[in-house]
């Protein structure tokens, strides 16, 4: 199974910084993709930001250029550096990865999400 312990989150005021952290765990033998998604109230979750293994970074239109997506593969963990938040940035955070796990003599892909973290901008 794939575990994601999420960490970061908080309340902050417009135009302030956070930074969000996750690291993945469970037999991983590589990491595809990891990456952060949020669900604001009343809206589907959408994509935040995602990095491959490789460090090829893809954002929303919404957060380039406030946001910065970085993984540290070794240590299976992904950071959000988030600045100029605004009050629309308020949401759950998710993380998620899709990694290669290993199963005695076989390897599978598997994905998994985070429990969520929350992130307030007050105005």
């Amino acid at each position: 199974q794939v575990q994601l312990v999420e960490s970061g989150g908080g309340s902050v005021q417009a135009g302030g910084p956070l930074i969000l952290s996750c690291a993945v765990s469970g037999s991983i033998v590589s990491i595809n993709t990891m990456g952060w998604f949020r669900q604001p109230p009343g809206k589907q979750r959408e994509l935040v930001a995602t990095i491959t293994e490789d460090g090829h970074e893809k954002y929303a239109d919404s957060v380039r250029g406030r946001f910065t997506i970085t993984i540290d593969n070794d240590k299976g963990t992904v950071y959000l550096q988030m600045n100029s938040l605004r009050p629309e940035d308020t949401a759950p955070y998710y993380c998620y990865a899709d990694v290669e796990r290993r199963h005695g003599d076989f390897f599978t892909e598997d994905e998994g999400w985070g429990q969520g973290t929350q992130v307030t901008v007050s105005s």
